[in-house]
């Protein structure tokens, strides 16, 4: 629909073109002209509301009561680019929902009931570089999800119901930088999980059930710098797990069952400069797994049950030498003559090594 806006002076005449705006929304051009935003937040809606301006370039729809997403869902705005459905109660996607999508750039999902998404469902949407999936109820992850998606730089997909990684789930997301898979229930995970994600910088599997990881399992992704595996239920770890994270920078083994570190742990990441091995089980350290990671500057080791005997002496002697910054007052657990000393206070001590 068009208005129009005539002053004649002399030969003057100006003209101005107001597009339509859905009567349960807001719209508005906050982002300069031929880029309306329209704001649907929170009105009550049971489906996309019709008649949305052809230059609709973010469409908030937050906290509404949508159920499904049709066919052509933005087929007409062609030159949208922000898509936030969060917080309905979307249970199915049409396999061509997304498919006139090509300007898309953000998708958030986050907080519906969706279990799985069409195969190649996105693959319409080959410029989206962000999709948020958290706190719905996935409960299984395959490759053609995530066809043609070759642009996607972040996948967020916490607080869903996942209790394995597959092989090659993530082979098609070769731009990606950030993959979120914290708090599902994730126990089993395969060694070629992880292939292809050669961009990534960010892994999060924080709080799952994964008591075993595959040798080599992130040998793909060279360009890691931070992996967070806290709360998970890792009794041992293999010496190689770690091998080819040439940039890994921060690690986080917090509340796990960890008893030990095996030698040799990290030989293939000189550039760590944070590790957190704090709520463990670790009796005694080497201190030489550290000597060779010259960046460290924080380094966790409280909340473990350390048994101080002469096996914790090379432990000992790195926390008198390093200059990372380390968990203050490491104390010994056992032996009963020693419980309660800190480790620190323990360099010539007697009753650590009796001769």
């Amino acid at each position: 629909m068009q208005t129009w806006f005539c002053v004649t002076l002399g030969l003057l005449c100006l003209t101005q073109a107001v597009s339509a705006c859905p009567e349960s929304c807001k719209c508005s051009q906050k982002s300069g002209p031929g880029k309306t935003e329209v704001n649907c937040h929170k009105r009550g809606l049971l489906s996309v509301p019709s008649g949305l301006p052809s230059d609709t370039w973010n469409l908030k729809l937050g906290e509404n009561g949508i159920t499904d997403l049709k066919a052509g869902l933005l087929k007409s705005v062609p030159k949208i680019e922000s898509l936030n459905l969060e917080r309905n109660a979307i249970k199915f996607i049409h396999a061509q929902a997304f498919s006139a999508a090509k300007e898309l750039r953000l998708l958030k999902l986050y907080g519906n009931h969706i279990t799985t998404l069409p195969p190649r469902g996105l693959q319409d949407a080959r410029n989206l570089r962000f999709l948020m999936l958290g706190q719905n109820e996935i409960g299984a992850l395959r490759p053609d999800m995530f066809a043609g998606l070759r642009n996607l730089s972040e996948l967020d997909l916490p607080l869903n119901a996942l209790s394995s990684l597959k092989p090659n789930v993530f082979k098609q997301l070769i731009a990606l930088k950030v993959l979120d898979l914290s708090m599902n229930r994730i126990s089993s995970v395969s060694a070629k999980a992880f292939t292809g994600l050669k961009q990534l910088l960010f892994l999060n599997l924080d709080n799952n059930s994964i008591k075993n990881l595959p040798v080599s399992v992130f040998k793909p992704l060279r360009s890691l710098e931070m992996l967070v595996l806290d709360n998970n239920l890792l009794s041992t770890i293999a010496a190689t797990v770690l091998d080819g994270l040439v940039n890994l920078q921060e690690l986080y083994l917090r509340n796990n069952e960890l008893e030990s570190l095996p030698p040799g742990l990290f030989r293939s990441t000189p550039h760590l400069s944070q590790l957190a091995l704090s709520g463990n089980k670790l009796k005694s350290l080497d201190g030489k797994l550290f000597t060779s990671l010259t960046a460290m500057q924080k380094l966790h080791l409280h909340d473990n049950p350390w048994h101080c005997d002469c096996n914790i002496q090379s432990l000992v002697q790195y926390l008198g030498q390093t200059q990372s910054s380390v968990s203050p007052s490491l104390r010994c657990v056992s032996p009963p003559q020693l419980h309660g000393k800190t480790l620190n206070s323990l360099k010539g001590d007697q009753n650590v090594c009796p001769a």
